[in-house]
């Protein structure tokens, strides 16, 4: 089984790395001489820092598992290697909705548990505004609620062992996972998407059609010769979450071709893009993106379709080693992610 194979029936389609907190004392531990000679250097700042951070949620999934009783357990905590033979295991796929009925978030936990859900969930967003991006204003798009939304464990959530809290719901897959997936953004491949159109004001991810949208308006006439393409059709799952390798020949600009302006507008486009979850992810996002050879190597590619209107295109893909951002603004916005220094 494969990444985002249950993330292929979409009803709107049909009906319209880091230190996590168990490695905070290693590090400070083993930076005894560089503290002898003024501290720790900015980079194993920025990690402890983010170690720190990221334990703050990590702390509440193991309060929550502590609360779970025998029976819960059987059902909503799973292997860390569940589903992984001969394929991709269950923890880094990615959904269209809950899992499984077991783990739909009103059924199968109770009130005080929800309350550690939400807590959960609101730590691994960028404040109120982050949180308002990706509950779709808070109605978990045709979801309706956090409650019809579920959650999963896959692991053991006590201290020094693996562990990743999957939620899934209607046009949704994030997770919480202490950075137990070591080198990987977000613990593994995200989904996020919402009903509007893209490119409409009601659309929560409209800001990010812009900000990429912007790159596009700026290209010349001859770079669009090579930017824009319509000999590839868009595909959830498998082909939009695949972790190119690191000798990817990635279709479209390359941003060491890219202009200055160009730049700073891909740039800033990548800042929105990682805007709604916390700053500790979209920083290992970059770190990322710098292990594995730097902005240089990832290219940019937009694609026309049959719903391609005046905006010009209907989807793009940013793509390097171990990095693909996948974006449908057409018909309805749909986003596959997924980023590794883990490469093949």
């Amino acid at each position: 089984m494969t990444p985002a194979d249950k993330s292929t029936s979409c009803p709107d389609c049909i009906n319209p790395p880091t230190l996590a907190r168990r490695d905070f004392i290693r590090v400070v531990g083993t930076s005894a001489t560089v503290l002898a000679v003024g501290g720790l250097t900015p980079l194993q700042k920025a990690r402890a820092a983010r170690a720190e951070k990221k334990a703050e949620a990590e702390a509440l999934v193991f309060e929550l598992f502590k609360t779970m009783d025998g029976e819960q357990k059987k059902k909503l905590v799973l292997p860390w290697d569940a589903g992984a033979k001969g394929g991709v295991p269950a923890r880094l796929m990615t959904h269209n909705g809950p899992a499984n009925k077991d783990s739909v978030i009103g059924l199968g936990y109770d009130k005080k548990q929800v309350e550690l859900l939400d807590k959960i969930f609101h730590s691994i967003c960028n404040g109120e505004e982050g949180y308002k991006r990706l509950s779709r204003n808070n109605k978990f798009d045709n979801s309706g609620s956090f409650e019809s939304s579920g959650a999963l464990l896959y692991g053991e959530p006590v201290e020094g062992k693996k562990f990743s809290l999957v939620f899934s719901s209607h046009h949704l897959t994030v997770r919480c996972d202490g950075n137990s997936e070591e080198g990987t953004a977000f613990g593994g491949p995200l989904y996020y998407g919402h009903s509007p159109k893209g490119f409409a004001t009601t659309n929560v991810f409209n800001y990010q059609a812009k900000a990429v949208g912007a790159v596009f308006e700026s290209l010349t006439e001859d770079q669009k010769k090579t930017t824009l393409l319509d000999n590839r059709k868009w595909a959830d799952g498998v082909a939009s979450v695949k972790l190119p390798p690191k000798d990817v020949k990635a279709a479209g600009l390359k941003f060491a071709d890219m202009t200055k302006e160009q730049k700073e507008l891909t740039e800033k486009a990548m800042k929105e893009l990682v805007s709604p979850y916390r700053k500790e992810d979209g920083d290992e996002v970059m770190e990322i993106i710098k292990a594995n050879g730097g902005m240089e190597k990832i290219s940019l590619a937009f694609y026309k379709d049959e719903h391609t209107d005046k905006e010009g295109w209907s989807f793009w893909r940013l793509e390097g080693p171990g990095f693909v951002w996948s974006f449908r603004a057409l018909e309805h916005i749909h986003t596959f992610v997924n980023i590794s220094s883990k490469l093949a």
